[in-house]
């Protein structure tokens, strides 16, 4: 077995190209499972900081930034079990899986305004506004056999009516679908996620990390990386691959961008690549400017990386079905840092919830179809008392505002808080004051859900191919049946599936959370269905 090589030569290296969340957690399963010592492990970042996705920046003074949230609940299965190993960022002696657990405990979700209509009307999602028709076309969705919904998008499964009931107003906003995205994934989060139903109006069965997911978790996880003497290498761009020439797939070398010196690759070494990026290009504006308009050119970064090792390999996947409509996988977020608690004191008011308690709420007569978020103070580990952040975002922001008669795009963050305070209806003394102490930065993402984009089966590499001997993918492009992307667990259960694949390991991931192989779930969820 490779992993027996590993430990009696000590010799084997590991090259991980990219330091988001797989990159990182794929390192942290080599020193725990695979008997790699973090010395012969090696993190290639093109960026200047590490983490990928899962970022955090900004300064209270000019406004706080993340591109992004992630949400998480129970069967975080490989998530969990990696996180249960790092110490905390505030207590070494609470793993940063127990922080989550109790962050939970101590602050859970309770949406009692998850829907809010045009006048500041809360809806009631309780009853989903399904139809005959829609349970039956939910149903059928659920027990089409994958391989059928191949390059048909969520519209080709359900009438059109489907797409304005409050079930699709929650759904679409909570995991960031549109009607045209595919109808694999859709039907994917029906079956991973159906035994969140009886609870989904408010949102209860969702946990959230105690601060944003940089802080939370990888700070945490970095530094128990970097403690085991890896090294991440930022500002170094991979360019290419080499391969040995054969049948099996395996590289020989490492070729990079800006001058630096190739690396050759050992037969007992390992490479792992994160092949593309949701938030390539992402693109900051500020209070009083709009975010630029996105490259519409040649695809950045670690899609150009996977095109260019893709070219006359069948088995590497298809980079052209993510990354090129950018039209149908860009939306627009917005991060508020505010030195007054006007709003968050109105909005207690409001939804009748404490804040960090109301979940998302989601204004479905918005033409930017608007979520704003308010999560539990702070936000940020180090972020000063008399300064709170919210958070919210647009999947429409190609169209224009009701009144802010612009697309959101075009707009900037103090015009993105003046469309979300008239949908909500704040009243004029509160909006002014929230308006004069808030710092609105907005973020257009061009590829945020390009992994959503309607697909069929080989679109997606294995994460280990077939015949490769010392490479595999990881991250939310690589395949995984039945896991569903665009969530931290899929990134970290390529990384765990891969390390475990090419060192043929006997610990192999737990299996994905089947809710829907169990009859009370189902009957749980039919009845929710029902609800009148």
């Amino acid at each position: 077995m490779r992993r027996a090589r590993v430990q009696e030569t000590v010799m084997a290296k590991a090259y991980l190209v990219g330091s988001g969340i797989a990159a990182l957690s794929a390192a942290a399963f080599l020193i725990r499972d695979g008997g790699f010592k973090g010395g012969d492990i090696h993190l290639f970042e093109e960026q200047g900081e590490v983490g990928g996705s899962l970022d955090a920046g900004g300064t209270p003074e000019a406004g706080y930034t993340m591109r992004g949230g992630r949400m998480f609940e129970a069967q975080f299965r490989c998530t969990y079990d990696l996180l249960a190993g790092i110490p905390s960022l505030d207590d070494p002696a609470t793993s940063a899986t127990q922080d989550i657990l109790d962050s939970h405990e101590e602050s859970p979700w309770d949406d009692a305004a998850r829907l809010v209509r045009r006048g500041g009307v809360i809806v009631d999602g309780h009853t989903m506004g399904f139809s005959e028709r829609h349970r039956l076309e939910l149903v059928k969705c659920l027990a089409t056999p994958e391989r059928m919904l191949d390059g048909k998008r969520i519209t080709d499964c359900f009438a059109e009516d489907f797409f304005t009931t409050d079930f699709w107003y929650m759904w679409c906003t909570t995991f960031a679908f549109e009607p045209w995205h595919s109808a694999i994934e859709f039907r994917r989060y029906l079956r991973r996620f159906v035994h969140l139903f009886p609870e989904f109006e408010t949102m209860s069965g969702i946990y959230r990390t105690r601060y944003n997911q940089y802080d939370s978790i990888v700070r945490p996880l970095t530094a128990w990386l970097l403690e085991q003497g890896v090294t991440v290498h930022t500002g170094r761009r991979v360019a290419d691959l080499a391969f040995r020439p054969g049948e099996a797939t395996t590289v020989e070398r490492i070729n990079f961008g800006g001058g630096h010196a190739d690396i050759p690759v050992e037969p007992d070494d390992l490479v792992f690549v994160t092949n593309g990026s949701m938030t390539a290009d992402s693109a900051l504006g500020s209070h009083t400017q709009a975010p630029p308009a996105p490259h519409t050119g040649r695809s950045p970064g670690s899609w150009l990386l996977w095109h260019r090792i893709a070219r006359g390999r069948q088995d590497f996947g298809r980079p052209s079905v993510f990354d090129g409509s950018i039209r149908d996988s860009t939306w627009e977020s917005f991060t508020v840092t505010a030195k007054d608690p006007a709003f968050l004191d109105w909005m207690e008011k409001f939804t009748g919830r404490a804040t960090g308690r109301g979940g998302l709420l989601t204004l479905p007569d918005s033409p930017w179809l608007l979520t704003v978020v308010i999560n539990r103070q702070p936000v940020y580990q180090q972020q000063p008392e008399g300064v709170s952040v919210w958070w919210g975002y647009g999947l429409f922001p190609d169209k224009p505002g009701e009144f802010v008669k612009k697309p959101m795009s075009e707009c900037t963050g103090e015009e993105i808080l003046q469309e979300v305070l008239h949908h909500l209806t704040v009243d004029a003394r509160t909006a002014e004051l929230v308006a004069d102490t808030s710092t609105v930065v907005p973020c257009l993402m061009p590829y945020i859900t390009s992994q959503f984009l309607v697909r069929s089966h080989g679109d997606r590499p294995q994460v280990v191919p077939k015949g490769s001997t010392n490479l595999a993918f990881i991250g939310q492009y690589a395949e995984v049946p039945d896991d569903v992307v665009f969530t931290v667990e899929y990134s970290v259960r390529t990384a765990w599936t891969a390390v475990a694949r090419l060192l043929k390991l006997d610990k192999q991931p737990p299996a994905v959370h089947k809710g829907h192989h169990d009859p009370h779930v189902l009957v749980q969820a039919l009845q929710t269905m029902h609800r009148k």
